[in-house]
This record gives structure tokens, sequence and C-alpha cells, in this order.
């Protein structure tokens, strides 16, 4: 089975990470999304919500998997049997952190890592930037996934 792992803080999940996500899954046999819980970093949705959000979004890929972790994405790998991580570049700067990671990784433990470039449309999205957009009121609709815009709404109408 080819199984491979979609890593990230996923906070919120934007339609560039969904892009990403399902192209990997016409892919591969299965893919897990693999949501990081970073005690140190304050996020805006908690681990689980994140999951949960995930979960809801991709529930109409049958070779999804949405889980969380905390420590060395390699380190869920191994644990997974996952021989290899996908992510997704959006730009030259991306990819210069990236494959410095990718290096490190692959030296480390042998997990390959694979670049997809982003769809053009969402080339520019990022996470940060959707909940700064959307916290000053702005648009963020064709975004993020319907559920996400709801609950981003919500949250950000809390604070």
């Amino acid at each position: 089975m080819r199984r491979v792992v979609c890593p990230g803080s996923f906070d919120p999940v934007t339609n560039g990470h969904l892009d990403i996500i399902t192209r990997a899954a016409d892919l591969y046999d299965e893919v897990v999304v693999a949501v990081a819980r970073n005690p140190s970093k304050t996020s805006l949705f908690t681990a689980a919500e994140r999951v949960e959000l995930l979960r809801e979004v991709t529930k109409k890929y049958d070779n999804v998997r949405v889980d969380s972790f905390e420590g060395l994405t390699v380190d869920f790998c191994k644990a997974n049997g996952i021989s290899a991580i996908v992510k997704g570049l959006r730009a030259v700067s991306d990819f210069d952190y990236e494959m410095q990671m990718a290096q490190m990784n692959y030296s480390q433990s042998g997990v390959e890592t694979l670049f997809m470039t982003t769809n053009p449309l969402y080339a520019f999205l990022s996470s940060s930037l959707v909940k700064d957009f959307a916290k000053y009121g702005g648009d963020v609709s064709g975004l993020v996934p319907g559920p996400v815009l709801t609950a981003l709404t919500s949250r950000l109408a809390e604070s």
C-alpha cells in the first residue's frame, strides 16, 4: 500500500490545503492528514477542533484519514508505516525551507518528501493570511471550505 502523510498545523485548513490533500488522494492508496500539536504555539483552534474540521471537509475521500501528532513528523511516519511526506509549495521561498527540512528528514530517517506545486488559485494563500483578513472583516468565503468558514466566523466573533 502506498501511504503518504500531509502534515501541517491547519489553523485553519484552507482551500489550498484541501487542494494538495485531494491531489495526493488521487495519487496514493492512503493519505494521512496529520495535524501538528505544538503546545508552545498559540492556535486559533485546538488540535481536536482542527482534526474535526479536516475530517468534515475530507469525508468524501475514502482513502483520507485525519490524525494528530506532537513531535517530529518522521517519528509519526515511522509509527504509522508511512514512507513519504507530501508538501505543497506556493513559492520559491517555500522551497528553500522545505528542501532543507526534506534533506534533514531523509538523512535522519530515510523518509522521502514529495513536493506538489500549489494550484495558482491558491499560491498566495496561508492560514495566517486567512485569519488576519477574516479578523478585520474581510471576506474569506472563497478561501476556506464552508464548515471552516462557519467555525472561523464563530471563533472570531467570540474574541
